[in-house]
């Protein structure tokens, strides 16, 4: 297509803490998105250009999915409720699954575009697709760097900054094939980058899709070992067993634990519940721990309970 630049997964933006810095960043990346589907557009019309206007209407889709993931950081702290116990965190990783499709479905639309254009390539005005891919390379550069500071200490952010930055790597890409265009007049380069720069953004797609489809069905965070928790639990001072162990996200960036302990001397008090906290927090990154002590009376055994494992 001409100008298939990609301003690629703004809807990536998995979820970001909710600070008025971050709001700015939210609202200035969906400006500067906006406006350049809408220069895109007018390109579009300007050169006579269905792929362009095509690929306008592809990038409106990102900004759709900034937005969507903006509202979810904004839900990530809303306090909870007699309905909502746990607020609303969990529509972070639901924000990330429905992008993910998003982006799939859009990227879909590429392929074909691109496809019918190598079967019946077209003219394509090298021109256009240098200029409207330079400004996508300046875009997806300063969304980039709005995020850049936050990049050290949250893998979220971190994430979307990279991303971010790749996606300015890839409309330089396309400026290239644009000057390639106009040296060879080669307009099979168009729909060829087109596919490659679709593959690279189904392969990025493809592991968000995953991941947030394993935490959305509360499978365990892959930055957390299971076995490595549970063997600590088990090595706690009089724990016997540990069952009815469970770790799920309850946000993209909050992690909780609920236990049950068999220690047969008995409830060891708050000490060792806030140890065993902290622990878990300093060294799994899980912050939301919740642990119910037992005594193992075999005349009230627990219906939940396993062997402690690992």
């Amino acid at each position: 297509m001409d100008s298939i630049r990609s301003i690629e997964l703004n809807a990536i933006l998995l979820t970001y803490s909710a600070s008025p810095n971050y709001n700015l960043a939210f609202v200035a990346g969906m400006i500067l998105n906006g406006g350049f589907v809408l220069t895109e557009f007018i390109f579009g019309l300007q050169a006579h250009s269905v792929a362009l206007i095509a690929d306008a209407g592809h990038n409106l889709s990102d900004v759709l999915g900034l937005l969507l993931a903006w509202v979810a950081s904004l839900l990530l702290n809303r306090k909870p409720s007699a309905r909502y116990t746990y607020g609303w965190r969990k529509f972070s990783i639901l924000a990330a699954f429905l992008n993910s499709i998003f982006l799939l479905v859009a990227t879909g639309a590429i392929i074909w575009e691109a496809i019918g254009r190598l079967m019946h390539p077209g003219e394509v005005q090298g021109s256009i697709v240098i200029g409207v891919a330079a400004i996508g390379v300046v875009i997806n550069t300063a969304t980039a760097l709005m995020f850049l500071s936050g990049s050290k200490g949250d893998m979220n952010i971190k994430a979307a900054f990279q991303h971010m930055a790749a996606d300015a790597l890839v409309s330089v890409g396309v400026v290239i094939a644009g000057i390639g265009i106009l040296a060879t007049h080669w307009l099979w380069l168009d729909p060829a980058v087109s596919l490659v720069i679709s593959m690279l953004i189904i392969l990025g797609t493809w592991g968000l899709l995953k991941d947030s489809f394993h935490l959305a069905i509360d499978g365990v965070p892959s930055n957390i070992d299971e076995r490595a928790v549970r063997n600590y639990l088990c090595e706690c001072p009089g724990v016997t067993q540990v069952h009815d162990l469970h770790i799920w996200s309850m946000s993209t960036v909050e992690t909780a634990l609920t236990a049950h302990l068999v220690i047969p001397a008995g409830h060891p008090g708050d000490g060792f519940l806030a140890e065993v906290c902290q622990e878990l927090r300093e060294h799994f990154q899980i912050r939301h721990t919740t642990i119910q002590i037992e005594v193992g009376d075999s005349d009230h055994v627990c219906a939940l309970e396993h062997k402690c494992h690992g």
